[in-house]
């Protein structure tokens, strides 16, 4: 399971294998976010980019940036989609180097391809990333960046790739504010893997994530989509009704 804390008394909804438990109806997770939201505007401070260089440990090098493409559709398949979306994520290897490089190469390894957004919630964020499930229940890291599972360990081989998981990289000054990518993860340190979500244009800043979630980069194009998508009609369990798929994710000039 790979979650998140909708509030700062982690009275969330969330998911555990594939199970949920939480907060209740839509009313009172309006009252929470409205009581907890901290209104200051703005996403990252302006920076230039900087093209991607490769370093000795083979994550790209500090200070680079690396954009991505995802084209994404609401509806069963591509041939009855009734919308289809770009949106462009530009990578931030310097604040949080691990997770970009997490990020970045579950995308060239086309991990992301077909995936679904299983859990949209409306003015907060929309999540997606479950390569194995698309249910929220599944997904590792890319790599091994030295945690099986959330702990600590020296050597690769005493952990099953699906139980790699990427360190906490939260304390690098990004903040969740909109057109912001952060990662999921359980209630545990340590445990991201493939799920990450999406901040829309429409809120100002999730402050109780900060610090816990990594926030590891920017939607530097097609923002109003991410807010368009977390709009749809979902059920009981924060599920689109319609799907919404990723169809691809590529690295872009």
């Amino acid at each position: 399971m790979r979650g998140l804390i909708k509030n700062r008394d982690a009275l969330s909804r969330m998911v555990h294998k594939g199970t949920s438990a939480g907060l209740g109806d839509n009313m009172k997770l309006k009252v929470v976010l409205l009581v907890l939201v901290v209104l200051f505007p703005g996403c990252l401070e302006d920076t230039q980019e900087e093209p991607s260089e490769q370093g000795e440990n083979g994550f790209v090098g500090v200070g680079g940036y690396t954009n991505i493409s995802m084209e994404i559709i609401h509806g069963e398949s591509i041939e009855n989609a009734t919308a289809q979306y770009t949106i462009r994520i530009m990578l931030n290897h310097s604040a949080a180097p691990m997770h970009a490089d997490n990020m970045l190469k579950h995308v060239t390894a086309g991990n992301y391809n077909m995936t679904h957004y299983h859990r949209i919630i409306d003015d907060f964020m929309v999540q997606g990333g479950d390569f194995e499930k698309n249910d929220g229940s599944g997904g590792y890291a890319a790599d091994w960046y030295g945690y099986c599972n959330g702990q600590a360990m020296a050597n690769a081989s005493n952990c099953a790739n699906n139980e790699w998981t990427v360190p906490d990289e939260a304390d690098n000054g990004l903040q969740h504010r909109s057109c912001m990518i952060s990662m999921a993860k359980t209630s545990q340190p340590n445990t991201a893997g493939s799920q990450f979500f999406l901040m829309p244009d429409d809120i100002d800043h999730h402050a109780w994530l900060d610090g816990v979630h990594t926030v590891f980069g920017e939607i530097t194009d097609g923002c109003e989509h991410v807010t368009t998508i977390s709009e749809v009609e979902t059920d009981s369990e924060d599920r689109p009704v319609v799907p919404v798929i990723i169809t691809s994710a590529t690295v872009v000039e």
